[in-house]
């Protein structure tokens, strides 16, 4: 029996995992990529799975935290984008980072390999044509611009935007170890087992309060009018927004000097620490954590060269910031992420309203299942809310939002988890847990309860290709 082909519109992160796993269900997949015939404003390459900003995936605990839950429902999902992160895996502590160059190729090569996958590469001007009856829009928050106006033409909705802000990278050579160090904070061990994932800068009082002037005072990006009124994401601030809400705020955000100490200084606690975190696989270029910015290109190198260590830093790329836009999907997207005014088409990714690499994954994810079951006649409802995967399409279809009037983008989190009572609430010593403990204790359980649910979720969803 010939199978009509599913439409994917955007090769990122969504789109390269809607591709994969509608194709592994036996369903034949056209993915279409404007990359290779026109650009973005933030993308370096035309290959499929470009990572823009950080080059981590974040958390990879999923013992105890929702992003490491996450991660290992896609393994067992047999996700694209996590098997790939894993052969493609740098020292990032205990989270996971991956060789941006090394990923992306190897993404591409795996997509370019299938055999129930055609990629075309080409811009999408407008509302697929009528005859493309399964769509997958998955492209991102850089939706072209022709095909944005298309949708909001439909819609009638008013956009709702966040500013995204990437953080520079550094030269390895460059950074002077003589001041700097390797050290992961509290010596927590990564998945690869290292404890020292991380270079340290540490500045005193008076070079904390020297920086955080010249952050404040630093030449920034203008903005379009058109641009002027859109919220930043709470998650991703720019660094030098983060310093204007206080003088203190950097001290206990990116910059906090707790749990690691200085071997050329072991007696003198730093004021505020810089970390950088290895951004490829050969080890040569470092990504500074969480300086995401706005500062326009000449700023960026005389302010961070003020941090000791990084006083003669050669950066591979400059801080950059750029607009982001998603879907109000609680009045416009059913539990299935299609549209409900015109259900040929479904929406995945950060386009949705989830924030991060692996949550734009995983719609990607769920959209290719559901995209392919429907092609194959075999209904797919779904994950329980009690997953990661659920609780993100519960998310983003408004179920948490009851009484709320406004749809913000979110990263994975315990919160957005139902309530768990059955945890245990003595610890070994027989006494009641309290505080910090208990929330441990409480997230331990919900990560069980999620990947039991998910696992029989699984089971009981296997998509059987047509014969």
């Amino acid at each position: 029996m010939s199978i009509k082909p599913i439409h994917i519109i955007g090769g990122g992160m969504a789109g390269s995992e809607a591709a994969w796993q509608a194709a592994n269900a036996g369903v034949p997949v056209i993915l279409h990529e404007m990359r290779g015939v026109k650009g973005t404003d933030a993308h370096q390459t035309d290959k499929l799975a470009e990572l823009v900003c950080s080059n981590s995936f974040r958390s990879d605990d999923h013992v105890s935290n929702a992003v490491g839950v996450l991660h290992e429902e896609m393994r067992r999902a047999n996700g694209l984008i996590m098997h790939t992160a894993a052969e493609h895996q740098v020292p990032a502590g205990s989270a996971l980072a991956v060789d941006r160059e090394g990923f992306a190729e190897a993404v591409t090569a795996k997509l370019e390999a299938h055999p129930n996958i055609t990629i075309v590469r080409e811009e999408i001007t407008g509302l697929p044509p009528e005859d493309w009856d399964s769509v997958i829009v998955a492209t991102g928050p850089l939706t072209s611009l022709k095909l944005a106006e298309a949708i909001h033409a439909h819609t009638g909705e008013d956009d709702l935007a966040f500013f995204d802000a990437i953080a520079p990278i550094v030269y390895f050579d460059s950074v002077d170890m003589t001041k700097a160090w390797r050290q992961s904070r509290y010596d927590k061990p990564g998945p690869g087992g290292d404890t020292a994932a991380y270079i340290n800068c540490p500045l005193d009082e008076d070079q904390y309060n020297a920086f955080i002037d010249a952050l404040i005072s630093g030449e920034k990006t203008e903005f379009k009018e058109w641009e002027k009124n859109t919220p930043y994401f709470e998650g991703c601030l720019p660094i030098e927004v983060m310093a204007e809400r206080g003088r203190e705020t950097l001290r206990f955000g990116p910059m906090k000097p707790v749990g690691l100490t200085n071997p050329h200084q072991p007696d003198i606690k730093a004021h505020a620490i810089v970390q950088l975190r290895q951004d490829n696989a050969h080890g040569t270029l470092w990504n500074m954590v969480g300086f995401q910015t706005k500062l326009k290109y000449g700023a960026q190198t005389d302010i961070f060269r003020m941090i000791p260590g990084l006083e003669k830093a050669e950066f591979a790329r400059l801080g950059g910031i750029h607009r982001n836009t998603f879907l109000n999907s609680p009045k416009l997207l059913d539990e299935q992420l299609r549209m409900k005014s015109l259900p040929r088409l479904r929406f995945a990714g950060q386009v949705t309203g989830v924030e991060g690499y692996v949550e734009s994954a995983g719609m990607g994810l769920l959209a290719g299942r559901f995209a392919a079951a429907e092609r194959l006649g075999q209904p797919l409802a779904p994950p329980p809310e009690t997953t990661a995967l659920g609780s993100l399409i519960r998310h983003i279809t408004g179920g948490h939002l009851e009484g709320k009037a406004t749809f913000q983008p979110m990263n994975v989190n315990f919160g957005l988890f139902p309530d768990i009572a059955d945890f245990p609430k003595h610890g070994l010593d027989g006494k009641r847990l309290r505080g910090k403990d208990k929330g441990r204790a409480k997230k331990r359980a919900q990560a069980v309860r999620a990947l039991e649910d998910f696992d029989s979720w699984l089971s009981a969803t296997s998509l059987v290709p047509a014969e």
